[in-house]
């Protein structure tokens, strides 16, 4: 991602005189210090990023962190080359994007070496489709590939160990293209004027395909992905930032006196309330919510650039030791952290708000700051400033020395290369939480087919008017009493929902085998009113009904809450109804168990079987999606349904 220019930009040797429009030798861009308060913008920025995939509750907007970073990078790289032209009247292409591969290329492979093996060996399903992510990972098209395989960036459910790659795509297809397209720019257009309104233009049309490509999305429950991830929608930032640098190549900081002490905390401010605010899931987000973080951060670089002539009191905190050394490392945190948190939970198995919870969380914060340093140090700072070529003659003179440090870490290095060769190719096809849901899927199919061609259940109700269903006794006459729940193995028993129904089903079945269970995936409460309803249209609604719905967006959905009040409403008060809440480090889980406790609120026959609490009491009983039952979770699950059943009795 970002995070990939050293702030510390080379000063102009003798600015030549250039054929073409260039920034004047004692303009902002022409020189050439250091600019104060960038590496505190990134750290805040990577810290952002970091909180909104450990506790996205907190920080649901934590997202908007890439932004910043598309900013800074448009800035800085359209920067460099403008003091190359300054410098030497051209753009040297080739040496601009060794420079680039230097600076990307030994931590991201490095990564990918590490984690890859290691996930194999902790959770296989953290390797499924790895070998897709490690092709747009090597081609700088994560971000189009994943969109080709229909990801979903913001379904924590599906932890992808290489997902966070999306947006160093992004930026490596700028720093191919930007290059070649600013030559053109500053030879074609003479005014600086018109050059910066070209390319603000640039950055409306991305703004307006994210617009356009999002609306049909809007209300369908479809997830944003496809405008978050593509180039063509997302681009923005980057394309701000550099009109930012072409606006100011020939004038004075413009953020001076009063502004430069005032403009800069308000827009600070700005962002961290986006940060807490905004959601991944809000309408307002696209592109609204982006573009007004990339307009903050236009403001906030805008002032750490003013800051080389007059600096500030702002400035000066962002240049505190801490967040300079974040900054300074941003790029391995951010390509570090989501395989570490990938890892971490799948070994840990706890739920958010859990003491298990917090220490795998702080368990990956510290194994992401130690790997980052240890990449900086030893492999990103070395190839930077020799070279892939002089890193390599320099790691193969220590290895010729008596040293065991270089020796060991080419072993480790070749054993990582094998390990991951290893991992991809036997990467499983599909996770286990699949399998499970498949599996749940074709029992309950399975049993439903036994079931009609055993003929009409003796315990199943005759009709009694608009679809309702009375009980009836073993000789086939209206019961006076309900019948227990699994009495005569389940036969008074309904049960609909979702994937996590779907996965708990064979457990369900095989402790009472004459259930009717339908788990369909990717339903949810807007769905469970026409199951519900057919299910009494055809006179198979039973006296006992399980609901477990939720699971993939809770209540978020416009109309759910009142779909489930209508749905109890359809079954009646003279059913016993288990609702299932839900599970998951989605930022909704919690006000989704809140309203299910609502809508169960004032019906004695209704009870909230409490699956949420029993996972946090009692780690280890999920997938590694963090989400759906595993072997040990089914039983646990259905032992939770009977005890709740039996409470209602």
């Amino acid at each position: 991602m970002v995070l990939t220019d050293d702030a510390r930009l080379a000063p102009v040797v003798g600015a030549a005189e250039a054929p073409v429009p260039v920034p004047e030798p004692g303009s902002a861009i022409a020189h050439g210090p250091r600019i104060p308060g960038l590496d505190g913008l990134r750290a805040v920025a990577v810290l952002a990023v970091v909180a909104f995939h450990l506790a996205p509750a907190w920080v649901p907007g934590g997202f908007l962190g890439v932004d910043v970073f598309f900013v800074i990078s448009g800035f800085l790289i359209t920067t460099l080359l403008l003091r190359e032209v300054a410098s030497t009247s051209w753009i040297r292409l080739p040496r601009f994007w060794v420079r680039r591969a230097r600076r990307l290329l030994p931590a991201l492979v490095l990564v990918q070496v590490v984690s890859i093996p290691v996930a194999r060996l902790v959770e296989p399903d953290l390797t499924v489709g790895i070998g897709r992510q490690l092709l747009g990972a090597l081609t700088f098209s994560t971000n189009w590939v994943e969109i080709a395989a229909g990801t979903d960036y913001f379904d924590e459910s599906q932890p992808e160990l290489l997902r966070i790659l999306w947006s160093l795509a992004i930026e490596e297809q700028f720093y191919l293209a930007w290059p070649v397209l600013l030559v053109v720019v500053l030879i074609a257009v003479r005014s600086a004027a018109w050059r910066v309104r070209l390319v603000a233009a640039a950055a409306l049309v991305s703004v307006l395909a994210m617009t356009l490509l999002f609306m049909p999305m809007h209300g369908t429950g479809v997830d944003p992905t496809r405008v978050y991830y593509g180039t063509d929608t997302h681009a923005f930032g980057l394309l701000l930032g550099a009109a930012l640098t072409l606006r100011w190549a020939k004038a004075s900081p413009v953020l001076q006196g009063v502004r430069a002490r005032v403009v800069p905390p308000l827009a600070l401010a700005g962002l961290v309330a986006l940060f807490v605010l905004l959601r991944s899931d809000s309408p307002l987000t696209y592109p609204l919510g982006l573009l007004a973080a990339s307009l903050l951060a236009l403001a906030l670089v805008l002032a750490c650039d003013a800051a080389r002539t007059e600096p500030t009191w702002f400035t000066a905190a962002l240049e505190t030791r801490v967040l300079r050394w974040v900054g300074e490392r941003s790029y391995g945190i951010y390509l570090w952290h989501w395989p570490v948190a990938c890892i971490v939970t799948a070994a840990v198995g706890a739920q958010p708000g859990t003491v298990w919870w917090g220490v795998g969380t702080g368990l990956t914060v510290l194994l992401t700051v130690v790997l980052a340093a240890a990449s900086y140090r030893w492999v990103e700072t070395p190839v930077r400033r020799l070279g892939f070529r002089g890193a390599g003659r320099a790691l193969l003179a220590a290895v010729r020395t008596t040293a065991v440090v270089p020796k060991g870490a080419v072993v480790v290095a070749v054993l990582a290369l094998v390990g991951t060769g290893a991992a991809v190719t036997s990467a499983p096809s599909r996770t286990a939480t699949e399998l499970a849901i498949a599996a749940g899927v074709q029992a309950a199919a399975g049993q439903a087919a036994a079931q009609a061609a055993a003929g009409p259940n003796t315990a199943t109700p005759a009709a009694d008017g608009a679809g309702e269903a009375a009980p009836t006794s073993r000789a086939g006459g209206p019961a006076s009493d309900r019948l227990p729940f699994g009495a005569r193995q389940g036969a008074q028993v309904s049960a609909f929902g979702d994937s996590v129904l779907a996965a708990a089903a064979p457990a369900i079945l095989a402790r009472y085998p004459r259930a009717q269970v339908e788990g369909v995936v990717s339903t949810d409460w807007l769905d469970a009113e026409r199951m519900i309803r057919t299910a009494k249209r055809e006179g198979r609604l039973r006296q006992t009904v399980l609901l477990n719905f939720g699971t993939n967006a809770g209540f978020q959905l416009e109309g759910s809450a009142a779909a489930a009040r209508h749905v109890l409403d359809m079954i009646g008060p003279d059913r016993r109804v288990v609702l299932v809440n839900s599970v998951g480090i989605s930022y909704w889980v919690p006000d989704a168990n809140k309203t299910l406790d609502q809508v169960a609120a004032g019906r004695e026959n209704v009870a909230v079987a409490d699956w949420h609490t029993l996972v946090d009491e009692h780690p280890g009983l999920l997938h590694a999606d963090a989400t759906h039952p595993n072997l040990d979770g089914v039983e646990a699950y259905t032992d939770l349904v009977e005890e709740s059943f039996a409470a209602l009795e």
